[in-house]
């Protein structure tokens, strides 16, 4: 599973306006599910901070990587974006986020949810890609560097 086959440019958005950690949960969720009702994101919202209530997302590294499994969506969705302003993300490390993989997948898809964050993860382990994607100037270029990281 190839995170291209996941992201689009369309759902990157460089910068991230957003300067706390519920506030980037929404702003990504719209990046992720533009034009859905209301009770659809709150749905969501839900699962998503249910989650962050177990241990954060916040991975450290200034990596965030939120997900959650909910009915509201048939496949895996996959938004990124890096925060203008570093965020306190609760991360495991102590230190603030800036660069954010939001996944949302079905109930029903539970391995292939965990094959695509092990594939985040493993990508975003090399600090020479985290910094690339915080430089990119905007979503294309943000879908530039994933795609020559997957590529190399």
């Amino acid at each position: 599973m190839l995170l291209t086959e996941l992201l689009s440019a369309e759902r990157v958005r460089v910068p991230l306006a957003a300067r706390d950690k519920e506030a980037l949960l929404g702003e990504l969720l719209e990046v992720a599910l533009p034009g859905r009702e209301r009770a659809v994101h709150e749905e969501v919202l839900e699962a998503l901070r249910a989650r962050e209530a177990v241990l954060s997302t916040g991975i450290g590294e200034g990596l965030g990587i939120p997900h959650a499994r909910t009915a509201v969506v048939d496949r895996l969705i996959l938004a990124a974006g890096v925060a203008a302003h570093p965020i306190d993300f609760d991360s495991l490390d102590g230190r603030p986020a800036d660069l954010f993989f939001m996944l949302l997948g079905p109930e029903s898809a539970a391995g292939a949810h965990v094959r695509a964050l092990g594939r985040i993860s493993r990508l975003l382990r090399r600090e020479s890609l985290r910094q690339a994607l915080r430089e990119a100037p905007d979503a294309d270029a943000f879908m530039r560097v994933v795609a020559e990281s997957e590529a190399g």
